[in-house]
């Protein structure tokens, strides 16, 4: 049995946000930098399938320790969808 994906540990940063498509990231980091929050994307979806479910399609948002609750906080009120291909019906 496969266990579910985790982000990866990086040295003074943590993982906020996580989706299985980019540009849901790259929505909440848009929305992080317009309140001045530095962050950056890790992806591991494998652009050589075009997959955007399982393991290989996790894409992963990262803030600065310092930053966390700051930005736990702003992305909790800020309402960005999943992906309607991901949501089980």
């Amino acid at each position: 049995m496969m266990k579910e994906p985790e982000p990866n540990e990086i040295e003074d940063w943590v993982c906020v946000f996580e989706r299985g498509t980019e540009y849901e990231v790259e929505a909440a980091q848009n929305y992080l930098n317009s309140l001045e929050i530095p962050s950056n994307i890790l992806s591991k979806r494998d652009s050589a399938f075009s997959l955007n479910i399982g393991d290989i399609a996790h894409v992963y948002l990262y803030v600065p320790k310092e930053f966390e609750e700051e930005a736990l906080d702003a992305l909790e009120k800020v309402d960005i969808p999943e992906d309607s291909d991901n949501e089980e019906e």
